[in-house]
Parts: structure tokens; C-alpha cells; sequence
């Protein structure tokens, strides 16, 4: 089992930064892939990018691409997104999540953080 805990969420003006953390428990992370996410009500939930844990091998939506950044602290267990050049279209609940090597979908989900652009 591995438990995944979200923070850093918060309100931002449009241009701005925040950086989000995603902590793991449990166990270890290696081979995971850990995801972030995240959804707006009324919409599906958009992946914003992930890396693969072992590897710090990164992939990003278009949508984020040179303006988010994540990476990982191997000692902490701890996964971040670094978000800048914030737009209001950012808005949402973040999640982050772990896939199992060799499983069809992320198992593990945290319970996210709002990030609130304002233009």
C-alpha cells in the first residue's frame, strides 16, 4: 500500500508560482510512475504530466509544457510540481498518483490541493 498526501495548493495571481508536494508512505517508490492531475468540476480530470520514479524520467501535457516542472526527492520520498507562468485556466484540484509496475491504471491517489489562478 502506499499512501500519497498533497500540499501547497493555494490562490495565486495569473504569472505566479506555487510549488506542490506529494508525499509517499508506506513504501518504497521504486518503478513506481507517480502522476499529478487535475480536475475542475463539470470536467474530466486532465493528467498534467508524471515521472517515472526510478529513472527521474519526466512527460508533460502540452497544455504545461515549459511551465511545469516535476521532479523528485529520492531521500524524502517526496514528488513535486513546480508551476509557473500560473494562467487562470490552471484552476483545479491537484492530485498526485502512483502507478504499480505493470498495472493498467494508477491504484494510489491522494487526496489533492486546490490551486485557485486569479486573473
Amino acid at each position: 500500500q502506499v499512501q500519497l498526501v498533497e500540499s501547497g495548493g493555494g490562490l495565486v495571481q495569473a504569472g505566479g508560482s506555487l510549488r506542490l508536494s506529494c508525499a509517499a508512505s508506506g513504501r518504497t517508490l521504486e518503478n513506481y510512475v507517480v502522476g499529478w492531475f487535475r480536475q475542475v468540476p463539470g470536467k474530466e480530470r486532465q493528467a498534467v504530466g508524471r515521472i517515472v520514479w526510478s529513472t527521474a524520467i519526466t512527460y508533460y501535457a502540452d497544455s504545461v509544457k515549459g511551465r511545469f516542472t516535476i521532479s523528485r526527492d529520492f531521500a524524502k520520498n517526496i514528488i513535486y510540481l513546480q508551476l509557473n507562468s500560473l494562467k487562470p485556466e490552471d484552476t483545479g484540484v491537484y492530485y498526485c498518483a502512483a502507478l504499480v509496475p505493470g498495472r493498467p491504471k494508477y491504484d494510489y491517489w491522494g487526496q489533492g490541493t486546490q490551486v485557485t489562478v486569479s486573473s
